[in-house]
């Protein structure tokens, strides 16, 4: 069996962090429609308008879920490269706010404030995979 060279691992990270980039894009548009529909329904949107904001919550959550996955995979490709130990951490910080996320929306669903901070991390963990796409294709 041929062992794979830094070059082939570079590319697995770097096509694992594409596709997490891309699942963290998709769930961030999510959020931010849930949270205009949500500030709608603040204003007194209505029904309709609280349909509507709660299936884009539901999309959200999907969409952050893969994202998830898709963090976990990056996270092992990495492993294969070296990649400073702070780093990999910092993924890791989305993972566990991820836990969260979901948890929280079985108790008491998105408010707004959930929304809120969902999006900051969602931006913050595609700050830290395309910081870490550029190092990778650095190396």
């Amino acid at each position: 069996m041929m062992e794979k060279t830094r070059e082939q691992e570079i590319q697995e990270a770097v096509r694992a962090g594409e596709r997490a980039l891309t699942s963290l894009r998709r769930a961030k548009e999510k959020l931010d429609s849930a949270r205009n529909w949500g500030i709608f329904d603040l204003l007194g949107g209505g029904f309709i308008t609280d349909m509507i904001k709660h299936s884009r919550m539901n999309d959200a959550v999907v969409l952050m879920e893969s994202a998830r996955a898709d963090l976990q995979t990056f996270q092992r490709e990495l492993r294969d490269v070296y990649v400073p130990t702070e780093l990999r951490m910092e993924v890791g910080d989305f993972l566990t706010f991820a836990d969260f996320f979901f948890d929280g929306l079985v108790a008491d669903y998105l408010v707004q404030s959930r929304i809120a901070e969902a999006r900051e991390q969602v931006d913050d963990a595609i700050r830290q995979v395309e910081r870490l796409l550029r190092d990778l294709r650095g190396l």
